[in-house]
């Protein structure tokens, strides 16, 4: 009875003491790998110790309070934009991100180098907006949001600005252009 109750308490110890590693490169709704909803701008370089951090710092003059955080790999490639709530804060938190690497990805495998099927035949569109050049395709589910150019659709539809736009009007293997996501709510 002793060897049993020792024995179970090892293999709880074993269990519990091996968690699952967090995956660099995986996205979800409140993560993009370590970086999270509520990590705080002063966390960036503990978070991105691997990694080069490029802070534009401007007067609000010309930027209009934007302070874009650009995340950078040791060898020169650019992996994120990070926009922080607040301007010059370091207590601020991340309100949005720009995905530009392909290795990030969600669950579903969408990546910058998704389809509009690929986003379409695993999350549900929550709305898709009319831009000047683009459409964009919002996932209320993982907070994000996808930007196809209107290149990528029928000369017809490229132009009319009141057009609302219907997940029929674009076609199946319309390119990503830029991926978002969103944690400013």
């Amino acid at each position: 009875m002793r060897n049993s109750i020792l024995g179970l308490i090892a293999i709880t110890l074993l269990f519990s003491s091996c968690k699952k590693e967090q995956n660099p490169f995986e996205i979800s709704k409140q993560n993009i790998g370590l970086l999270t909803d509520s990590t705080m701008v002063k966390d960036l370089k503990t978070i991105y110790a691997n990694d080069s951090i490029v802070k534009y710092i401007g007067g609000d003059e010309f930027t209009g309070s934007i302070n874009n955080i650009e995340i950078f790999e040791k060898g020169g490639k650019q992996l994120l934009t990070l926009t922080p709530k607040q301007a010059l804060d370091t207590t601020a938190t991340i309100g949005s991100i720009r995905v530009l690497d392909e290795r990030y990805k969600t669950k579903n495998n969408i990546s910058t180098i998704s389809t509009f099927k690929d986003i379409q035949s695993s999350y549900k569109i929550s709305r898709i907006s009319n831009l000047i050049n683009s459409v964009v395709i919002a996932v209320d589910e993982i907070n994000a949001n996808f930007t196809i150019d209107k290149k990528e659709l029928p000369a017809n539809l490229r132009f009319d600005m009141n057009l609302k736009f219907e997940a029929t009007h674009i076609p199946n293997n319309a390119k990503v252009k830029y991926f978002f996501l969103n944690w400013n709510n």
